[in-house]
């Protein structure tokens, strides 16, 4: 999606990609929601049981994807998305700042190998990026708080409900920001071609039911078990960019990429030692802990 994001960026503004993606999924899933209603007249599938914290969530997505949707026109993807892969390392540093979780001193040195991977990534002073590098880092902070947000409400809503209010909210500000403003929205629609249209249809198709796969895994199994696969996206990054934008990361791009990804994957793989032990007897626990 954010390989098609920064292809359709120079054609089309941004803001209306931003709008078209999170009205496709606004629609898409009020048609779904209303077919299961349709089916069983007597069923809530509407319903929100936490309002506040399913609009908190809108807005966490809405501006991790303006961020990112703005950033990737100007950096490319596979850098973008290797510093974005801070996210879960940053998950562990907002689970000690925030939640009052217990951080272990080998869970802050991944924390730093993490910022070091990106620096290398970065290179500060080498003037290869310069304050663009501010997209994807900020990007990583608000995708960290929408991570654990949504690890809290996949339990406690409906999926489907929660992936239609996420479209909603992210809708209704860009369209009240578009009414508000100069944008000229309906010339910006006119003047696409068919095929720029079919693209926005397939980033709003891309971007709704890889959010929509990503609450119900959430739902089945724990953010630890789930996050080494995220780092698929660096690959899968660095293979578009080659293919589609003759762009391949340099020797020390892939060093601080091989950085943060051994440091995500580790932080993971100590979340989910947690959970396990965490499902142990008491007995067991303290046996292996002695032992130790």
């Amino acid at each position: 999606m954010d390989s098609v994001v920064r292809y359709l960026g120079g054609f089309l503004p941004v803001l209306l990609i931003l709008w078209a993606r999170y009205s496709f999924q606004a629609v898409a899933m009020a048609l779904w929601l209303g077919w299961q209603w349709a089916k069983q007249p007597g069923a809530t599938p509407f319903h929100a049981a936490h309002p506040k914290f399913q609009a908190m969530r809108g807005m966490l997505l809405l501006a991790t994807s303006a961020i990112c949707f703005y950033g990737v026109q100007q950096m490319p993807v596979a850098e973008f998305t290797a510093i974005n892969m801070l996210s879960p390392v940053l998950i562990t540093l907002l689970a000690g700042l925030l939640l009052k979780e217990q951080v272990s001193a080998l869970r802050w040195a991944l924390v730093i190998g993490g910022f070091a991977g990106a620096l290398i990534v970065i290179r500060p002073g080498s003037g290869l990026f310069g304050w663009v590098v501010l997209y994807p880092l900020t990007c990583a902070v608000f995708y960290a708080c929408f991570q654990i947000l949504t690890s809290k409400l996949a339990v406690l809503e409906s999926p489907y409900a929660t992936h239609f209010y996420t479209g909603l909210t992210g809708m209704l500000l860009l369209s009240l920001l578009i009414a508000g403003g100069d944008f000229k929205f309906l010339a910006a629609v006119q003047s696409a071609a068919p095929w720029q249209l079919g693209l926005l249809a397939l980033i709003g198709l891309l971007g709704t039911f890889g959010h929509l796969l990503l609450i119900l895994a959430l739902g089945l199994a724990p953010t630890g078990t789930l996050m080494p696969f995220v780092y698929v996206q660096i690959a899968v990054a660095a293979a578009i960019g080659w293919l589609a934008f003759d762009h391949a990361p340099d020797g020390y791009a892939w060093l601080g990429i091989s950085v943060l990804s051994a440091s995500g994957a580790a932080a993971a793989w100590l979340n989910l030692r947690q959970v396990a032990a965490d499902q142990l007897p008491d007995s067991i626990v303290l046996r292996d802990t002695i032992a130790d």
